[in-house]
């Protein structure tokens, strides 16, 4: 085949737009990279040719087609992976109702600053306390 815009195929190829894939049951000439090289060269032609046919839609950022959904079903390479047996604790926590504890997280949301602050530590919530020039004491605690 020679190059050219809208390559004629012996039989109509088919489609599938959704994987972007075209299947042409002609093949190469030979099995040779030139030959291989113009088989493919001449199937992309024809998909984008398709394509280009569809309904254009356009937004200020792009222009763009709207493909279909795949018709070939592409399979698996590795099976669905089994589901993990519970160990034995699963298995015990569950015959005695036992649920794992929530974290109650490490962020808190300080209303003074409408930011989220840690708890305690640097530039934390417990610092605070620290800036004010009196605290209420607890009534346990020691006085000297």
């Amino acid at each position: 085949m020679e190059n050219s815009l809208n390559p004629e195929k012996q039989v109509p190829v088919d489609y599938d737009f959704g994987n972007l894939a075209v299947f042409d049951p002609n093949g190469p000439e030979d099995n040779t990279e030139e030959s291989l090289k113009s088989s493919a060269r001449d199937s992309v032609q024809l998909m984008i040719s398709q394509i280009l046919q569809m309904p254009i839609k356009s937004t200020k950022e792009a222009v763009y087609v709207t493909l279909p959904e795949p018709s070939t079903h592409l399979p698996r390479e590795k099976p669905i992976p089994q589901a993990k047996p519970p160990t034995k604790w699963e298995k015990f926590a569950k015959a005695k109702g036992i649920t794992p504890k929530r974290k109650d997280g490490r962020m808190v949301y300080d209303e003074q600053t409408q930011e989220w602050v840690p708890k305690w530590g640097y530039k934390g919530k417990n610092k605070s306390e620290q800036d004010q020039w009196a605290v209420e004491l607890p009534d346990n605690a020691e006085t000297i």
